[in-house]
């Protein structure tokens, strides 16, 4: 019986997946070791959340922007997709410091998020304060979640039995 596969390709594919296997197992032990390299590493990414406040019927969203000054923020609406981007700049003019520790990271971030059902996109509004940005817009009551009464109905004679 002859064989479906030419050996030759069997063994190429033994010896790529031994290749791809060594790279990812090298990449895994050259990560980062220390706070300071993981940090360096995966940038800048603000903390947002978001949520909708049923008594003033108002979509919130806040991010955590401190270190960026507001001019280096840029917010988008397309779609229902809120996007916030900038940048946060080291302003120090020496950048060859012997540091001792190290955490705050630099550069561009981009965030997006899914606006929920009725916020009025056209009313979005953005402040700015103490290194928190906030973004308002109002919802329309029919996009509010409703609370259901559940009625509670009398014993039937067979469940009392």
């Amino acid at each position: 019986m002859t064989n479906l596969v030419p050996r030759d390709s069997l063994f190429q594919d033994l010896f790529d997946f031994r290749r791809d296997f060594d790279q990812i197992f090298n990449r895994f032990l050259s990560w980062p070791s220390t706070q300071e390299e993981r940090t360096l590493v995966t940038g800048f990414a603000p903390a947002v959340e978001s949520f909708i406040d049923k008594d003033d019927k108002k979509f919130h969203c806040h991010v955590m922007l401190p270190g960026v000054e507001p001019k280096d923020v840029n917010i988008q609406v397309q779609g229902n997709t809120l996007t916030i981007s900038g940048e946060r700049r080291d302003v120090r003019e020496t950048k060859e410091a012997d540091y001792h520790h190290r955490e705050i990271t630099y550069g561009s971030f981009q965030r997006s998020l899914y606006l929920p059902e009725g916020v009025d996109k056209d009313r979005l509004s953005a402040e700015y304060r103490n290194g928190m940005l906030e973004i308002t817009a109002p919802i329309s009551a029919a996009a509010l979640p409703k609370k259901i009464e559940i009625k509670a109905l009398p014993l039937s004679k067979h469940a009392t039995a």
